[in-house]
C-alpha cells in the first residue's frame, strides 16, 4: 500500500517509531521503513546487533548514521536475535535501496506473540494519518 509517496507492504507489522516486522510463526523478520530511510537521508553507517542478545519492544538495539542523523533503532518487537544482516554493515546504502527486502536489519524469535496486537497493519487508518502527519513534519 502507499501512503503519501511512501511503500507499505500489506503484509507486514508497523510502529510509530518507523520500523516494520514480517512474522512467520514465532520468528520475525525487522527493519526499518521506506519512509524511515527517506527521512534518515543516505545510511552511511549501521551498527549490526549482536546474535544471541534479547532485545524489548521499545528500546534501542542498533544504532544507524546517515549525513543528518545518528540514532538507536528501537525494537518493535521483543525477542531474542536469531541472524544480523551483516551487509548493512558494509554497504548501509543497502537499508535506503531495499528497506524491506535486502536491507532488513535482524531475525528474531518472538518473546511474547501478544505484542503484535500493538501494531498497525497499513490499512490502519490510524497508522495512515500517522503516516501522512510525520511527512507534513518532516516536509517530506
Amino acid at each position: 500500500m502507499e501512503i503519501g509517496g511512501y511503500q507499505f507492504p500489506d503484509e507486514l507489522y508497523y510502529d510509530k517509531e518507523h520500523n516494520w516486522a514480517r512474522v512467520d510463526g514465532d520468528q520475525a523478520t525487522i527493519g526499518v521503513t521506506d519512509f524511515a530511510q527517506a527521512i534518515a537521508g543516505e545510511i552511511v553507517f549501521a551498527e549490526t546487533p549482536r546474535v544471541g542478545r534479547s532485545i524489548e519492544s521499545g528500546n534501542p538495539f542498533m544504532s544507524m548514521e546517515s549525513g543528518k542523523w545518528v540514532g538507536r533503532i528501537k525494537a518493535i518487537l521483543s525477542g531474542q536475535i536469531d541472524e544480523a544482516n551483516e551487509e548493512i554493515e558494509f554497504d548501509s546504502t543497502i537499508i535506503n535501496q531495499s528497506p524491506y527486502g535486502d536491507g532488513w536489519l535482524a531475525k528474531i524469535t518472538l518473546n511474547n506473540p501478544a505484542e503484535l496486537d500493538g501494531l498497525y497493519h497499513a490499512d490502519n487508518a490510524d497508522f495512515q494519518a500517522f503516516i501522512l502527519a510525520e511527512k507534513e513534519k518532516y516536509g517530506k
